[in-house]
């Protein structure tokens, strides 16, 4: 008889069996439903079970997925278009790729216990400006297609939309120029071939375009130079080794992917797309930049710079509404180019541009005709009629090659290419090989003065790497180390059964663009979530192309904007938020071509009816849509949630469920049963895909039958209107989901939203006489999460919420959400993963701090040198020979005794000075001969 082992959802969940006995007593409930039912409206709940497969065991969930992704067939991929074959170092793999300390970390908004991660981000940023020539870059973007639409988002707004013409010189990958397409089309910006006018705002230029030619575009830049208008270069960054800088070529915008610096295709993505802007661009741009500032002891500290740009602050005036991106992809990226260094970075360009040039002059002398004579990695063929027949043989000896159309055939080259790949190819097209060729590249390689700083140079040996990833690991506090209790964020469990089938060959090494019949295992496996994800939110379809919760919020607001326009409505335009939405929905409305009313709240944080009403009233011909994050941003499931969406309806209009708190509803209660017409999920958070330090995300759809004809469709599908470069955006992350749904069956779902909503409600009530909790439903309790007012203690003793934050660090957590959604606040969501020793543990240093404002309070610290003022408090200063202030070392840095010594987490910093960094912006290295200045 074989041994009883627990079910996955038991591992899963944090609390056990007695421990949530315990806390049940705690609230003074006898039992957990009794719990449910006081915090979730009868009116809203699920009156049946979820129908989805009974739970597997991690043995059977990987068994059964690796089934059908043996489906897949892998050959090796000479497509091009964006996406190529890699050789991902092991040393990055292990260390950083399938590592927790890395993948579990949250997006650094709190710099001091984010200094590892960070730092790497930084290096990122200096190769990207080191490749570019441009002095500013970003620490990453979503993938090629949404970089290029980014980009011209900048150039629009630096003419402040007055311009609204968009030239293109030459082609960009098909993808691309769709994304493009339809983030211009709600912003009324035409995209109007090569023409430059007055009214022209930007110029792309594809670095090499689609079919792998460096064109001669000088005359036509310095056309739209001459008008004012802003050129941005979509360029390879592998290619930019062997050309030169976008910026030497008149670009003040650089874009593109990063994929091939080591990261898998995986069937589209995540992969990191880079961005970097002349210095008058700067404010402009979209997304996270890492900017270098010094601590309270003038030690150098990363930190997240210009965040006044973004959508929490500028809301339907921001400058994008991206939110996270790929921080874990840019940091692969930057650990690749580490591992090589420049030399190794020019070998590889080197030996991909020679297997491209032989090839073209094999083509060549074979007669055919070739597209363009300056090329890096691709060559396209002009072969009459022949183009399938060429694909078929290719196919048959085990290599993909990019059928352009009847006549014609792409082949691109990468750094898995081999000499039998070259002979082999070209055969098919009647060919043979030359020993050598001449250049074909746009320039000759980089200069000594390329990538000098000294940590491209340091880590040859894997010793090195090893050690060097580590030691930037242990500097940040990840969900490895202790709870991180965001609210809004959901940082729960990212089981390893979950993550392990992403490092699969078949799960990774797939083209986004390989024929239908070898993706049958990933067709499968994005089938079953379409189906389980809409019983699980009771909808009749989900996307899963959007690649962020941000762009899932747009690619849903899209969808009711191409609903109304089908309808003959397409002046409804008036989209409805409340004044407690998170920033990115204005964002989004705004840049879906609506205009945001904003619906006031009332005093206990609930949608004001009234107003809603009103407002829906006023607006009736116009009323496009309502935006509501369900259960409210303040915590709190409203009861009121089916009345507020009959409303909208009744006025013309759709309902948009932001889904961020999702976390609250899998198993008791569905959007789509509440009066929602379409919804995003964050699969990075209620579906445990980890935040990977700032990304990646994905960010599907679901939405009600008459939406479905709306949602992203892509080119390679036969359709358009996508949102993202790939048919399925992050696609070799949804295994992670499709794990955590298949091992969690609906039981388990059900039953993790519970002890969400218990773990939360335990926080509230064990904090609840250190620290007034705002915002409480019916019968005096929260949802998944709660807030905590933490402005009492500024008013008696001058301690800030940023100041508890900090000394949370000198406990060893991560700070939870902070002045959102009210200012001076932390806002709590514990998740269910979190055993009950850990809330415990939070729960103890949260009162402790309570009572260390308290001794502010009563003079026994002085308000400006006390444990909170001065946190974090690093080894350094503890080991120093002076110490002058009024409490001990060990009341610093040991707050929770001498037990925590062992394990105790030291932050490498102590508090950065964010308005330093913002003043003298600092967002890449120095090159050597600077620094040696």
């Amino acid at each position: 008889m074989s041994a009883k082992t627990l079910p996955f959802a038991a591992r899963h969940i944090g609390p056990r069996g007695e421990e949530t006995k315990a806390m049940l007593a705690a609230l003074g409930v006898p039992s957990l439903e009794t719990l449910i039912a006081q915090a979730v409206p009868n009116s809203i709940r699920l009156d049946r079970a979820l129908d989805l497969p009974p739970a597997a065991s991690e043995t059977e969930a990987l068994a059964e997925l690796r089934t059908a992704m043996s489906k897949n067939s892998v050959l090796k991929s000479f497509i091009g278009t964006g996406y190529h074959g890699v050789k991902l170092p092991p040393v990055i793999q292990r260390n950083l790729f399938e590592n927790p300390a890395w993948y579990t970390a949250y997006t650094p908004y709190q710099s001091e216990i984010s200094q590892g991660r960070l730092e790497l981000l930084f290096h990122f940023q200096t190769l990207v400006t080191e490749l570019t020539g441009l002095p500013v870059a970003s620490a990453s973007l979503l993938d090629e297609g949404s970089a290029v639409a980014e980009a011209v988002g900048i150039a629009w707004r630096h003419h402040r939309s007055r311009r609204n013409k968009l030239a293109i010189a030459g082609e960009l990958h098909p993808q691309t120029r769709d994304v493009v397409v339809t983030r211009a089309e709600p912003l009324g910006i035409e995209v109007d071939g090569d023409t430059i006018d007055d009214d022209t705002f930007a110029l792309i230029v594809p670095w090499a375009d689609t079919y792998g030619v460096y064109g001669d575009h000088s005359a036509l830049i310095a056309d739209a130079k001459d008008k004012g208008a802003i050129v941005i270069m979509v360029a390879d960054p592998l290619g930019l080794l062997l050309s030169e800088t976008p910026a030497a070529l008149g670009a003040e915008i650089a874009v593109g992917s990063m994929q091939r610096f080591g990261v898998p295709m995986g069937f589209g993505g995540p992969h990191a797309a880079y961005c970097a802007v002349s210095d008058k661009l700067t404010r402009l741009m979209p997304g996270r930049l890492v900017g270098q500032s010094t601590d309270a002891h003038g030690r150098p500290g990363y930190r997240l710079a210009l965040q006044t740009r973004e959508q929490h602050i500028r809301r339907d005036k921001a400058t994008s509404n991206i939110c996270t991106a790929q921080a874990l992809l840019a940091n692969m990226a930057a650990a690749f180019a580490i591992w090589h260094g420049p030399e190794g970075l020019a070998a590889i360009a080197e030996q991909v541009h020679d297997h491209a040039a032989r090839f073209h002059a094999g083509l060549k002398a074979a007669g055919l005709s070739l597209a363009g004579d300056v090329i890096f990695d691709t060559v396209t063929a002009s072969v009459p009629g022949k183009a399938q027949e060429i694909a078929a043989g290719a196919e048959a000896e085990g290599r993909l090659v990019r059928v352009i159309d009847a006549d014609r055939v792409g082949v691109t080259f990468d750094e898995t290419t081999t000499e039998d790949d070259l002979a082999a190819l070209a055969a098919l097209f009647g060919a043979k090989l030359p020993e050598s060729a001449p250049r074909l590249a746009p320039a000759t390689a980089r200069g000594e003065g390329f990538l000098t700083q000294p940590d491209f140079h340091s880590h040859r040996s894997e010793t090195e790497m090893m050690r060097f990833l580590r030691r930037l690991a242990d500097k940040d506090l990840a969900l490895d180390r202790a709870m991180i209790p965001l609210g809004s964020c959901t940082m729960k469990l990212n089981a390893a059964a979950e993550m392990m089938p992403v490092s699969w060959p078949e799960v990774g090494g797939l083209h986004p663009f390989a024929p239908p019949e070898h993706t049958a295992g990933y067709r499968r496996m994005i089938d079953d979530l379409d189906r389980w994800l809409s019983e699980i939110t009771g909808f009749d379809a989900v996307s899963l192309q959007p690649n962020a919760g941000s762009q899932g919020e747009y690619a849903g607001l899209l969808a009711i904007r191409r609903y109304h326009a089908e309808r003959g409505e397409a002046d409804r335009d008036i989209c409805l938020i409340p004044s407690s939405a998170h920033g990115t929905n204005p964002a989004s409305a705004s840049m879906a071509g609506m205009r945001v009313v904003v619906v006031r709240c009332t005093d206990d944080g609930n949608i004001d009816q009234d107003d809603l009403k009103a407002k829906a009233e006023e607006h009736a011909d116009k009323l496009a849509a309502l935006m509501l994050t369900y259960p409210s941003t303040h915590g709190v499931f409203e009861e009121g949630v089916r009345d507020m969406c009959a409303v909208i309806h009744e006025h013309g209009g759709q309902v948009y469920f932001d889904g961020a708190n999702l976390n609250a509803m899998v198993g008791l209660a569905r959007p789509g049963d509440l009066g929602a017409d379409v919804c995003h999920l964050n699969l990075h958070k209620t579906f445990c895909i980890p935040h990977g330090g700032g990304g990646p995300g994905v960010g599907p759809i679901g939405v009600k039958a008459h939406l479905k004809p709306f949602v992203p469709g892509h080119v390679a599908l036969g359709s358009s209107s996508a949102v993202a470069a790939a048919p399925y955006g992050s696609a070799s992350i949804l295994p992670i989901t499709w794990m955590y749904i298949r091992m969690m069956g609906g039981d388990g779902l059900k039953r993790a939203t519970e002890m969400a909503i218990l773990n939360a409600n335990y926080i509230a009530h064990s904090l609840k006489d250190h620290y007034p909790v705002l915002y409480k439903g019916r019968n005096d309790r929260v949802a998944h999460e709660c807030i905590l007012d933490t402005r009492v203690f500024k008013d008696r003793a001058g301690v800030t919420v940023d100041d508890i934050a900090k000394r949370l660090i000198d406990y060893g957590f991560h700070a939870p959400t902070m002045s959102f959604p009210v200012a001076g606040t932390l806002m709590v969501e514990p998740t269910e993963s979190e055993p009950k020793s850990e809330v415990d543990r939070f729960c103890q240093a949260m009162i402790s701090i309570a009572e260390e404002a308290a001794k502010v309070e009563k003079g026994e610290w002085p308000k400006d040198d006390n444990p909170l003022a001065n946190a974090p408090h690093t080894a350094m200063e503890l080991m120093g020979d002076a110490w002058t202030h009024p409490y001990s070392r060990s009341e610093a840095a040991f707050p929770e005794g001498s037990l925590a010594s062992a394990s105790k987490y030291w932050p490498p910093v102590s508090r950065v000075d964010n308005v330093s960094g913002d003043r003298n912006l600092v967002c890449a290295c120095p090159p050597i001969e600077a620094l040696a200045s």
